[in-house]
């Protein structure tokens, strides 16, 4: 009996997916699940008559692989996966290749590879985004983890991955243990970040310009033809053209109540523990949490007085100013993402490839855009860029939108609409591009009360000084200063 090229544990959408997506590109693939009858139902099924086979358990799954064996985990992250890994391991031997494919955090993926590593297996922490149609078609696949297992799997997983318009392949190898892992949450956390500020823009036209659905549809839709040309606009254009039974707009019967599965918790707690200012994106995590107050917000509306809807200024000309904030907005969400990427690598010794990974997204993944392009070309010409904010290209372009972005966000404000995201990344825009922050004060204050010393303009950085701010405190200093 011919041996499969790859086997694959879930069959779950995702797993579903991506086996069928195998199977067309010319792979044999042993399947498996828990239940038998998944199993059977599937290649019975939608994979009948492809190059799919069904197996019944871990010893099978294993006997039926090409050596190396390489089997791919789609499965829910945390404990299920340190689970099937300890099943798995008295059927492979050394060199065999075990593949998570799920949204797994990052530190697992780490301990996940040494661990295996020093029982001489391989293991790759991909990240894989696109969603159902992604899988089947074409994904973003973002492998990291034992580099020696990268030439076994990369002919199947470019294969199978998206293709952007030139032929370039949205696969690459990103890194070390993790790295394949924290570069998919950082794509998510960017994801909430678009998905937020798109609902912002949304928002203002139906609340302020008081447009209908319909007239929306339209606008996303020309959107899509503009800068902000993405999978993302696309969708939103879609789903305000959907009507009900009764003719009614669909959305508006669906509860505002949104739903989030931890990446983008994940992204913003990273990027404390990496000290790196993920405003915008975590803001997008928290209007999400706000959301799921409902109750509580059905009853602050009827306790607090309503802000009065007062716009009268051209409407055609506010929609505009409104695609110029979401579009700066979206540069602040990914300088932000790339940026702690960029602090990630130096604390986990990877050597991400920035341009390489904007390449990844650029098809496939659900932030798919044409945007990435550009920052593709901005870490082409500067692999040590700090900031995307620096790039000639960005620095101008945003430029040209700061007008427009201060008149959404303070009409957002002065009509009581929510804009968080917005309104963030204006913020976080204007201290970047700050000299001088009032730091000093606050610095002072931590030296008053905790003798956390500070360092002086007209001294060497590295130089620390305490103050006995009232006369009663002695000259010892804390030993913790950070900056």
């Amino acid at each position: 009996m011919k041996k499969s090229d790859i086997g694959l544990i879930g069959l779950a959408v995702m797993g579903e997916n991506l086996v069928m997506n195998m199977a067309s590109k010319g792979f044999q693939v042993s399947v498996y699940a828990r239940r038998a009858s998944v199993v059977n139902d599937f290649i019975n099924g939608r994979a009948k008559g492809m190059s799919v086979v069904g197996t019944y358990s871990l010893e099978e799954l294993a006997e039926s692989l090409i050596k190396p064996r390489k089997i791919m985990l789609m499965i829910k992250a945390g404990d299920p996966v340190d689970s099937v890994i300890e099943q798995l391991l008295p059927v492979l031997e050394k060199g065999d290749v075990i593949i998570d494919g799920g949204n797994s955090h990052y530190p697992d993926t780490i301990r996940r590879t040494k661990y295996l590593e020093e029982k001489g297996l391989l293991y790759i922490g991909t990240g894989v985004s696109g969603g159902e149609e992604g899988a089947l078609l074409g994904p973003s696949i973002m492998p990291g983890g034992s580099e020696e297992a990268w030439p076994l799997v990369k002919p199947i997983f470019q294969a199978i991955a998206a293709k952007v318009e030139n032929g370039d392949v949205c696969c690459d190898w990103v890194g070390s243990d993790g790295a394949g892992h924290f570069v998919k949450m950082v794509h998510n956390g960017i994801e909430y970040g678009d998905i937020q500020l798109i609902t912002e823009a949304y928002h203002l036209m139906k609340n302020v310009l008081k447009m209908s659905a319909d007239e929306m549809h339209e606008v996303f839709k020309a959107w899509n033809k503009t800068e902000l040309d993405s999978y993302l606009i696309e969708i939103t254009a879609d789903i305000l053209a959907v009507k009900d039974t009764d003719g009614k707009p669909l959305v508006d019967k669906i509860l505002d109540t949104a739903g989030q599965k931890g990446t983008g918790k994940w992204t913003a707690v990273s990027s404390l523990d990496e000290g790196v200012p993920l405003t915008l994106i975590a803001e997008s995590v928290y209007a999400r949490c706000l959301s799921a107050l409902k109750e509580e917000r059905v009853i602050a509306s009827k306790t607090f007085k309503q802000t009065p809807i007062t716009f009268s200024g051209d409407k055609n000309e506010f929609i505009e100013h409104i695609r110029k904030a979401l579009y700066a907005s979206k540069i602040i969400s990914y300088a932000q993402g790339y940026a702690l990427m960029r602090a990630a690598a130096q604390t986990n010794q990877w050597a991400l490839n920035y341009g390489g990974i904007a390449l990844m997204w650029r098809g496939g993944c659900i932030i798919r855009s044409v945007f990435l392009g550009k920052i593709k070309e901005a870490f082409d010409k500067n692999q040590e860029l700090s900031n995307l904010l620096l790039d000639p290209y960005f620095k101008e372009t945003i430029e040209t939108l700061t007008d427009s972005w201060r008149i959404v966000v303070s009409t957002a404000i002065m009509n009581g609409i929510p804009t968080p995201s917005m309104s963030s990344g204006l913020t976080y825009f204007d201290g970047y591009k700050s000299e001088r922050l009032p730091a000093n004060l606050l610095q002072a204050q931590r030296d008053y009360f905790g003798a956390h010393t500070y360092e002086r303009i007209d001294k060497p950085r590295g130089e620390f000084f305490h103050t006995n701010w009232t006369g009663r405190g002695g000259d010892t200093s804390s030993t913790t200063y950070n900056v």
